[in-house]
Parts: C-alpha cells; sequence; structure tokens
C-alpha cells in the first residue's frame, strides 16, 4: 500500500513561497524589460490593456483599476459583449463563448485601444484560441505585447491555434509565473492536484512591473498616475479627476 500524498495548508504556504520565489529570480531581466514597456505606454499618453479568460482575469484584475496601481489601464472580458457590444445577457452562458470565430476582433474592437497603448495578455497554459487570436491581433496592429503565462505548461501541451503558435511565441515580453502544467500544487490520492498557484505568481510579478514602471516615469521626470482606494476620504474625488484625462478609454468590466 502507497502512502497517501501529504495535505495540509503548511505544505501549501511552503510550496507557494518556493513557487514565488522562484519566480521572482527567474523573471528579473523580463520584468525589466515589463516595466520599460509600461513606463512608454504612460509616457506616451496610452492606456494598458489586461485580457485574460477563466481565472486569468484575476491577474488582469490585479493590472486594472485597482488601489496603488495605475489609472490609465483597462481590463478586457468577455462581458464587454455585454455591457458595451449590445450583446444579450445568454451569450456569457456559452461555454464554447471563447473559442468563437472572430471574438478576439471584436473584444479589440470594443477597448478603443490607440496606437500608443500597451496589451498585457495572461494565460497559464498560453494556447487557447481566443487568446493566440488576440495575441497576433495586437501584433499585427502594432502594439507592444507583454505575456504572464507558465512555460512548464505551454510547452507541454499542443498549439491549438491554426498557426501553430503559443501566446510566448508572439510577445515582446514573456513572464513566466512558474506554475506547473496544470496549476495544482499538491498531488491527490486519485493523480490529480489541488491549490492552483498560477493567480499568486501572476499577480507578483504584475506588481514587480508596476513598481519599476512607476520608478522609470518618476526618475525621467513624468507624472504618475497612480489610484488610491476610494475608500480613503476624498479618494473617490481625486481618482475620478485623474481618470478623466482618459475619458472614453478606461473599462473596468463586469462579472
Amino acid at each position: 500500500m502507497t502512502d497517501a500524498p501529504q495535505i495540509s495548508a503548511s505544505l501549501f504556504v511552503d510550496e507557494a513561497r518556493a513557487a514565488l520565489d522562484a519566480a521572482i529570480d527567474a523573471n528579473k531581466e523580463a520584468v525589466v524589460a515589463a516595466a520599460r514597456l509600461f513606463a512608454d505606454c504612460v509616457a506616451a499618453d496610452g492606456v494598458i490593456h489586461a485580457f485574460g479568460t477563466g481565472h486569468s482575469q484575476a491577474t488582469a484584475l490585479e493590472i486594472s483599476g485597482r488601489a496603488g496601481g495605475l489609472i490609465p489601464t483597462n481590463r478586457i472580458g468577455l462581458t464587454d459583449l455585454v455591457l458595451r457590444g449590445g450583446e444579450g445577457l445568454e451569450v456569457l452562458a456559452d461555454p464554447l463563448l471563447e473559442r468563437r470565430p472572430g471574438l478576439a476582433a471584436r473584444l479589440y474592437e470594443l477597448s478603443g485601444a490607440r496606437p500608443q497603448d500597451l496589451f498585457v495578455i495572461i494565460s497559464n497554459s498560453g494556447v487557447n484560441n481566443s487568446i493566440v487570436d488576440m495575441a497576433h491581433l495586437v501584433k499585427e496592429k502594432g502594439h507592444a505585447l507583454v505575456a504572464i503565462t507558465s512555460m512548464e505548461h505551454t510547452r507541454s501541451v499542443p498549439a491549438l491555434h491554426p498557426s501553430g503558435k503559443r501566446l510566448a511565441d508572439l510577445a515582446d515580453v514573456v513572464l513566466d509565473n512558474g506554475a506547473p502544467s496544470g496549476d495544482a500544487i499538491l498531488p491527490l490520492p486519485d493523480g490529480g492536484g489541488l491549490c492552483g498557484v498560477s493567480t499568486l505568481t501572476s499577480s507578483t510579478l504584475a506588481q514587480m512591473v508596476v513598481a519599476d514602471s512607476v520608478a522609470l516615469l518618476i526618475a525621467e521626470g513624468h507624472e504618475v498616475p497612480v489610484y488610491i482606494s476610494a475608500n480613503l476620504p476624498g479618494g473617490f474625488e481625486r481618482n475620478a479627476k485623474l481618470e478623466a484625462h482618459y475619458e472614453g478609454r478606461l473599462h473596468r468590466g463586469g462579472f
């Protein structure tokens, strides 16, 4: 009889900490490169668009519209089809929506992107069609592209897009979140896994990029538009005043 895999909160913390430390160490140069793209975008009066489907939306939220983050940020989501695209709510119930032909083009159109804007696309596997479609479109339109993905996962699965490309193949800068194939880091007795780690590592990498980009902007003499919490006195009013400069360009989406 084989011993059952160990499962505990403390073991998850140990494994997650190790994964986080490894991701930080492995991405030092990539963080610097991504921060340069972020800073150049903001300095050029651009907007940073973050796109992810499924649970990768969590990292898109980490980049877009949060306290302590950059104001010129926009989250692209499937809900945009309803909120601004005129489609009925029932479209979101389609389990195959992510595979719909033309989806990336429609979401890009709804984003209102301008030439100086930057895109951050998040996908643990990096092979889903809507993700790769968006990456192709972003590069065809001349935008800089930062990818946040798991290189272990994306290398372990077939490319699904007709081009044979993965997200990482198309990006100007790739941030490797270090998540294992399948994301989960604690083994289960049946051979499955428990406790995904990609959100933790991806969000940390995103915040590292924001920190370095703001440092660059300050050093280069730019005013840096950063959110403060709307739950602090005067926070909502201050944020709204700074957002007004980007009127019509910032979309926060919804669930």
